[in-house]
């Protein structure tokens, strides 16, 4: 079952195939969406800063009855955080949280603030400062690995050319309709780990009549076969939906 499977990112940590997000979920209802959703297998819980609810992610991993080493938890740094001594604050601030001892990824949400986004302004030299703050917690034990998420080829390759660690994983929107293919392959060239995000396309596959057609032909829902996709392309999906590829 994938939910078993992992993908072994570069400094040997593994990491599960598969992870659930909790975008949109409430701070006050998603420890109990967390604790279902490692009742029916789930080891990788995706959160951020941004989604306000990482202080119920914690509560709903530390009251399941699964062991923290058996979990794997992601959360991310604001995206409006480009400056060195505002991301040590966010992550000790995530820490706090969490409350659950450590965190498995961390990762820059943006290579520009929310306003600014694929602006011209690619703010290299601020995330260099950023990811300055990730290796020292990653150095100091707190972190066990490092990442980013919605970085462009040219935001990445800042990165990979300057930073002492290199990124471990890219976390990118990437579905059936949209598969940004050239950034894939440069990312795993360069030994990153693709996370794709939004496998149904925020729902918008899910009416889709060609999709539709072959999820039947194959006996399974559109969100599997999308998750499916992924997977032949190597990628780790996470998606806001709790279901079981098998």
């Amino acid at each position: 079952m994938i939910l078993n499977e992992v993908f072994t990112l570069p400094n040997g940590v593994e990491i599960p195939k598969m992870g659930l997000g909790t975008w949109e979920i409430a701070d006050e209802k998603v420890a109990e969406a967390v604790k279902e959703a490692i009742k029916i297998g789930y080891r990788h819980i995706d959160t951020a800063q941004g989604y306000g609810n990482e202080r119920g992610v914690g509560e709903g991993i530390r009251n399941s009855n699964v062991s923290r080493e058996e979990l794997f938890v992601t959360t991310k740094l604001e995206a409006d955080i480009k400056e060195y001594d505002a991301a040590v604050r966010a992550i000790e601030g995530s820490l706090e949280k969490l409350d659950i001892d450590y965190i498995d990824l961390l990762i820059i949400h943006s290579p520009q603030p929310w306003a600014d986004f694929r602006g011209e302004n690619r703010y290299f030299k601020e995330n260099l400062e950023v990811w300055r703050a990730l290796e020292e917690f990653y150095n100091a034990g707190k972190l066990r690995t490092i990442g980013v998420s919605n970085f462009d080829q040219e935001d990445l390759d800042n990165l990979l050319e300057n930073a002492s660690i290199k990124p471990m994983l890219n976390q990118i929107l990437a579905h059936i309709s949209n598969t940004p293919f050239n950034l894939i392959e440069h990312c795993q060239k360069n030994n990153v780990l693709v996370e794709a995000y939004s496998p149904i396309a925020h729902g918008e596959i899910l009416n889709q009549e060609e999709i539709m057609a072959i999820a039947d032909r194959y006996n399974v829902t559109v969100p599997q076969l999308c998750v499916r996709y992924y997977l032949e392309l190597d990628l780790l999906p996470f998606h806001n939906y709790v279901f079981v590829i098998t």
